[in-house]
């Protein structure tokens, strides 16, 4: 029972964190098509509402329990490739959601030198992580 527990809490924690890892660049789109101080300053303010308040404690909660599923049975997940190719992926998400926060005090200090459309690409990333990683833990293809 306590397997399942941890899997459904795993699984909310994930979907929140990715939900900040799809908006976060989204709102980056917006805030690099500002104009006005007015509306800079209020990205920055949902920016980092968004990366402190949702994103960061989501991803630590995914983190916590899943290391805790892992820890449950390691030697039948460690020795599974798609495990290991989750991980890398999980990883480079870690990777992503940092480069985030860096963009995020850029912005704030008023050094973005990257426009819209670059954030429309980077927005991409967490989509393709999310669909590798869910096409892996279905199906389980090594």
């Amino acid at each position: 029972m306590l397997y399942l527990w941890l899997k459904a809490l795993h699984i909310i924690a994930m979907v929140c964190w990715f939900a900040g890892l799809f908006y976060l660049p989204r709102l980056f789109v917006y805030h690099a098509m500002s104009e006005d101080e007015a509306s800079r300053q209020r990205f920055c303010v949902m920016e980092r509402k968004l990366y402190r308040g949702i994103m960061l404690p989501s991803m630590i909660a995914t983190l916590v329990f899943g290391i805790w599923l892992l820890s449950l049975n390691p030697s039948l997940y460690l020795s599974q490739g798609w495990m290991h190719a989750k991980l890398t992926l999980v990883l480079l998400l870690i990777g992503y959601h940092h480069a985030c926060g860096a963009q995020l005090k850029r912005f704030a200090r008023g050094e973005n030198q990257r426009s819209h459309v670059f954030y429309r690409w980077f927005n991409e990333a967490p989509v393709l992580a999310l669909i590798a990683i869910v096409i892996l833990v279905v199906v389980r293809p090594f």
